[in-house]
This record gives C-alpha cells, sequence and structure tokens, in this order.
C-alpha cells in the first residue's frame, strides 16, 4: 500500500490518503488459505455498554443475575461476538484495501460464552471461490470464521459469503 499526503487539507487536520495498489481480487484466494485476525480484550464495560444499548438481558448486564442464569456468569451477546468477529476481519484486511462485502452468513453458532477479560482471535479459512454466472465482474468466496479465546474454545463459527470483484471485471481469458 502506497499513502499519500493531501495537499489540499490544513495542516491542522492533515491526514495522509492511502492509495492502495494491490487490492485482492477473486482470483487471488485458493480454498484452504487461511487468514489470522488480530485479537480483541474483551472488558466488563465493553459487555454491559453494547448489551444496554442492543440486547439488554441480565445475564449481559448484571453479574449477580448473571450467575443464577443458563451461562453460570457475565457475558458477551452473541451479537456483540459477532461485532467484534468483524471489527476483527476488517482489522485482518483480507481483500488488502478492497472492501468486504457480505450477501449473508450460514450457521452462526455461539458454542461457547465470551466472558470480561476474554482475549479472542479470529481465523478466516477460505473454503470455496465460485464467479458468478449472472454477473460476470464478481464471484462469491465462502469463507469460514473461527473465533477462540485464550483458552482455545471456540466462540463463534459462521460461513459468510462474500461478493468480490474480478480482477479487470472479467474471468481470465
Amino acid at each position: 500500500m502506497k499513502c499519500r499526503r493531501n495537499a489540499q487539507l490544513s495542516r491542522i487536520f492533515l491526514v495522509a490518503r492511502c492509495i492502495h495498489t494491490n487490492v485482492r481480487y477473486l482470483e487471488d484466494f485458493e480454498a484452504g488459505e487461511r487468514i489470522q485476525t488480530p485479537s480483541v480484550d474483551v472488558s466488563r464495560s465493553d459487555v454491559t455498554e453494547f448489551a444496554s444499548q442492543f440486547d439488554p438481558q441480565p445475564m449481559h448486564l448484571d453479574e449477580d443475575a448473571a450467575t443464577q442464569g443458563p451461562l453460570r456468569g457475565l457475558s458477551t451477546s452473541g451479537w456483540h461476538t459477532t461485532a467484534m468477529a468483524m471489527k476483527m476481519i476488517t482489522a485482518a484486511d483480507p481483500f488488502d484495501g478492497g472492501p468486504v462485502l457480505g450477501l449473508g452468513v450460514d450457521e452462526l453458532r455461539w458454542p461457547n460464552p465470551v466472558r470480561p477479560g476474554d482475549r479472542i482471535t479470529g481465523e478466516l479459512e477460505v473454503v470455496s471461490i465460485t464467479p458468478s454466472k449472472s454477473k460476470p465482474t464478481h464471484g462469491v468466496i465462502r469463507m469460514h470464521v473461527t473465533v477462540r479465546n485464550q483458552k482455545g474454545d471456540v466462540v463463534l463459527s459462521m460461513f459468510p459469503n462474500l461478493w468480490v470483484p474480478r480482477r479487470n471485471g472479467h474471468s481470465a481469458a
């Protein structure tokens, strides 16, 4: 990636504008390829702030109530875990600057809870690559995303289907 400064911005708000020259296209991926994500540390305030806005249930908000609940302790909402997975995926930048455009997610699972104090890390595996027949400028990459906590326990598993451009907007000749 090459970066250059935008000369039109004032000195106070000088921002680097990056020009991505190595964007990955459909043809640049191989089935079986694996990409590691950076880790995310989960704090108690992360858990309760997300839950208070988006999933206000006692198991995500109140330690005493959560201890009596089905997960036996305070835990993130599954939707919070999914949002953190998306953050890790975008930070891993699997398309080298190209967008991560989802068509949908299959088989979203949260087999173990994420707790305050956990450090979670993801792995993306390219499962399949399918050029589009109706839109020859693009194709679909199906990935398996697995997120684990610091003990190695799987806390999220999902299969997103991603809309990916082809090099030069068409199939290779």
